[in-house]
């Protein structure tokens, strides 16, 4: 398959929607993370997707829709706190879980009785969107498993010969996919941290309980992100809770080439590839996945990454990169 390269031209916005309409794949940008779309109501385009990806069958799809009014057709019902995240927070990066209609395919559920549904921020998404005039399932545009892509070259990288095509639209904002809720119980679960943080969720809603922890072997997740291990890089990634500095100098030489993610400058080892966090919680969620790309690609065997706290957007930043780590972090 020869995999175009668009803009975000009218034209070539057309031609990605006449793509999608026929049953083809298109990544493209949102606010999040770029996203490899197909028709969510074509359980054959949906399929094309895992097939591209290599990713699991009970790891349910998002669905993003341009405007809410597509909404109503999709779910069995809106429950009151879904009505209030989607006056207060769409279009943005939150994901709502509801009942699912039966015009939601079984690949794009998983097999469950919900659906994640979206309006993204991004204008491209949206002028996509709009062209299509249809829901489309979007995951993130890569390997499944590896680091989410947050610009049109790490989805070339990943997908390049597997999808039709691409829409470059430059670097994404958020950096860290969309923040996923479930309102399809009484009391709200966050299943995935994201652009809108729990902090807000509460100031809305009042009550949410924190449910992304982790997932038991044979049960389907609700979200993407909870099962498997995520975001990785091929080199291991070890999360370092204390003395960040003092454990990267004990450890690092035992390598040819070592990575490290760190919010401040030190006296790392010469063998040491060095990315900055960035100066807040905004660069930090922007950046981690581009920084876990490029140490792969600068040969790193091990990538050693600063821990940071939960507050605010950190929360979805953190939760990233304990899990690139497969949930374990050492403590000098």
């Amino acid at each position: 398959m020869n995999t175009q390269i668009l803009t975000t031209t009218d034209t070539d916005i057309a031609r990605a929607a006449a793509l999608l309409k026929g049953g083809g794949l298109v990544a493209f940008p949102t606010e999040t993370v770029y996203g490899i779309g197909a028709n969510a109501l074509d359980g054959d385009a949906v399929q094309k997707i895992f097939a591209a990806k290599g990713r699991p069958s009970d790891n349910p799809l998002i669905v993003h829709i341009a405007d809410a009014a597509q909404l109503a057709p999709l779910v069995r019902e809106i429950p009151e706190n879904a009505q209030k995240l989607m006056d207060a927070f769409w279009p943005g990066p939150l994901t709502i879980v509801m009942k699912k209609s039966s015009l939601i395919p079984e690949f794009v559920s998983a097999g469950l009785d919900t659906v994640g549904i979206r309006i993204p921020k991004s204008e491209t998404a949206l002028r996509l969107l709009r062209a299509c005039a249809m829901p489309v399932a979007a995951p993130s545009a890569n390997t499944s498993g590896k680091p989410s892509p947050t610009n049109a070259k790490r989805v070339s990288d990943d997908l390049s010969g597997r999808i039709d095509a691409i829409i470059d639209g430059g670097s994404c904002d958020v950096g860290v996919e969309s923040t996923v809720i479930d309102c399809s119980t009484a009391v709200p679960h966050l299943l995935r941290p994201g652009g809108v943080t729990y902090e807000q969720l509460t100031e809305v809603l009042g009550t949410v309980v924190q449910s992304f922890g982790g997932h038991s072997e044979g049960q389907t997740p609700k979200s993407p992100g909870m099962k498997y291990k995520h975001y990785a890089p091929s080199a291991q990634v070890v999360v370092v809770t204390d003395d960040f500095e003092g454990y990267v100098l004990k450890n690092a030489p035992k390598y040819q080439k070592a990575g490290v993610i760190t919010r401040s400058l030190g006296a790392f080892p010469v063998n040491c590839e060095v990315r900055l966090f960035g100066s807040s919680p905004k660069e930090y969620a922007a950046n981690l996945f581009e920084h876990l790309r490029s140490l792969d690609d600068a040969g790193a065997e091990i990538i050693f990454a600063e821990d940071i706290d939960c507050k605010g957007l950190n929360l979805a930043t953190r939760n990233r990169l304990h899990r690139a780590a497969g949930l374990n972090s050492v403590k000098e």
